[in-house]
């Protein structure tokens, strides 16, 4: 896909532009993704703009609330729950080089799949998990992310004690699920939803752990 194409459809989703090797990085990643999504069910969304516009503008729209103002050598671990398709991890990667992240995947093929992205633009440390985030549980991340994943409800409390005690989570999800989310860990501070980008309904949502005072 053109990189000059790809950088006006990114425009209401970034600050700065990305430089040219962040555009043909993704790219790249649209080919092999469209590519691959012939045999493989990773997006139902099969219009290389749509795939840029809701796929990576979401993601890197959240990347840059999440990370624009962190210093670089802090290299914050994120973890993507339910990766699927590499959505937001690869793309805050691509934008935020020094992030650290762990990418979660349960589905064999798509792992794969992912794994294939990661080498083909030559990322570093960046890894891909084949299982459930569960099996993860003696871990804890700087930053958790969660988008477009089935049983949010039975999800979200796992992803939440992926969390270090002063983590942030943050969820890409339509507005009718903030309020899941706000009952499902009460124990969250959650600061304002903000919309995305040329979205009607889809925010993104973080939260942290509020600290506990003492009885």
């Amino acid at each position: 896909m053109d990189s000059e194409l790809i950088s006006k459809l990114l425009q209401p989703f970034v600050t700065s532009p990305l430089s040219e090797a962040q555009l043909t990085n993704i790219s790249t990643y649209i080919d092999i993704l469209l590519r691959w999504n012939q045999k493989l069910n990773l997006t139902a969304v099969r219009d290389p703009e749509q795939i840029v516009t809701r796929h990576f503008g979401e993601s890197i729209f959240a990347a840059g609330h999440l990370f624009a103002q962190t210093a670089i050598e802090s290299s914050p671990h994120l973890v993507d729950v339910g990766s699927g398709a590499g959505f937001p991890g690869i793309p805050m990667k691509l934008c935020f080089p020094f992030l650290r992240v762990e990418l979660i995947e349960s589905h064999q093929k798509k792992a794969t799949f992912l794994r294939e992205i990661i080498r083909h633009l030559g990322l570093t440390e960046i890894d891909v998990f084949t299982g459930r985030a569960e099996a993860l549980h003696d871990r804890i991340f700087d930053v958790v992310t969660l988008r477009a994943v089935e049983r949010f409800e039975d999800v979200l409390p796992v992803a939440a004690k992926l969390l270090n005690p002063e983590g942030r989570l943050a969820l890409l999800v339509g507005e009718g699920q903030i309020s899941a989310a706000t009952t499902l860990l009460p124990s969250f501070r959650w600061q304002d939803p903000v919309r995305i980008p040329i979205s009607t309904s889809r925010v993104l949502l973080v939260g942290s752990e509020q600290e506990q005072v003492p009885s």
